[in-house]
């Protein structure tokens, strides 16, 4: 990391209210948990008392069964944002390029510059067209954040093979990728991935996620990883809920289920993006509602001004709803982001926005 670059960085904002009293869409969890889990997170109190298993090897084998790796090829981080700014760090340095796609997640640029980098912005659905020559790595996020829309599996190996021709690695963030049934890049030569179990298991304050990488780029994610980064608590309920699989297809299903519902409810007042994850994009600025009407890349949405996104964050917080504010995302001035959560609180979602 780069100590000037660090002396010039800001925040990133992100999603999540910390009031319990309202229903909160701006960050997109899972509103239910895994059976068992407080039970393993209170068992695990007594391992505590010492130091973890730095070789984490449980919690590595049900990452490797959880995404179809070896569990040797498995880097255990804190959270998914922990395992983005380990790949970061070991591959990209002062004055170097990042290929980024954008709108997306917004720390990508941020860990780039903290590394005294540049991040090269593209269009995220024109990124696998990109050529990723001259580039220290490349970034892809599938499904895409605040989109929702994920790659095609096919295009997506495709570009990571032309990345690994031109010696870039390719760094795919497969944080909502869980929701969806399609398969992860995860032991891609060349590829590192990075996943979070935050959103899935709905454990944010729980701080678990991991990387994968072969070869010579797992070898320096291993060596730069921090002793200990995973405590014995993560580590078990992390375990306990990767194994669960009817937990994560009934949560598929309901998000499924669910996102069409919230979809076909306010295609009518707003422009709604198409989605893989569990989170719609909309366009507030009066747009007619058809999919057309909604370029996550446009300005401010066509029809609109951007002060229809704060009428609506205000008009929505006071019926107690709290909605993310989606111009903080690269090119994206008249749009908010709304978490796909369970039948009763979307349906108090449908009954505040289809009447502002």
């Amino acid at each position: 990391m780069d100590p000037d670059a660090v002396a010039a960085a800001e925040r990133v904002p992100h999603g999540g209210s910390t009031d319990a009293d309202v229903l909160d869409f701006s960050a997109n969890l899972n509103p239910r948990t895994p059976e068992g889990a407080r039970d393993v997170y209170r068992d695990a109190f007594a391992d505590a008392g010492r130091y973890p298993d730095d070789a984490y090897p449980d919690y590595r084998e049900a990452a490797g069964e959880y995404v179809g790796c070896d569990a040797e090829d498995v880097i255990p981080t804190p959270g998914g944002l922990a395992a983005i700014r380990l790949a970061i760090e070991v591959t990209v340095g002062a004055g170097d390029s990042v290929l980024v796609p954008a709108p997306s997640f917004g720390e990508f640029a941020r860990e780039v510059r903290l590394q005294g980098a540049e991040p090269t912005f593209v269009a995220h659905d024109r990124l696998l067209a990109s050529d990723p020559g001259d580039h220290a790595l490349a970034v892809a996020c599938t499904p895409n954040n605040p989109t929702g829309d994920a790659y095609d599996p096919v295009a997506l190996r495709a570009f990571a093979a032309r990345c690994r021709d031109a010696g870039t690695p390719l760094l795919v963030d497969e944080a909502f990728l869980g929701f969806t049934d399609l398969p992860s890049l995860a032991g891609e030569p060349g590829v590192i991935v990075a996943r979070s179990l935050t959103k899935l298991f709905g454990l944010p304050g729980i701080r678990m996620g991991f990387a994968v990488a072969t070869g010579d780029l797992g070898d320096r994610l291993t060596t730069a990883r921090r002793t200990w980064n995973l405590s014995a608590p993560a580590a078990a309920v992390g375990a306990h809920c990767m194994r669960d699989g009817p937990f994560v297809a009934k949560t598929c299903e309901r998000v499924r289920e669910e996102r069409a519902r919230l979809r076909d409810g306010l295609s009518d007042r707003f422009g709604v993006h198409a989605s893989d994850a569990p989170f719609l994009l909309l366009d507030v600025s009066g747009a007619s509602g058809s999919e057309s009407g909604s370029d996550p890349g446009a300005a401010d949405g066509g029809n609109g001004t951007p002060t229809d996104v704060d009428a609506i964050l205000e008009v929505a917080r006071d019926r107690g709803i709290v909605l993310r504010d989606a111009r903080t995302f690269r090119g994206l001035d008249s749009h908010v982001r709304v978490a796909v959560l369970d039948r009763d609180a979307n349906d108090r979602l449908l009954e505040v926005l289809t009447h502002v």
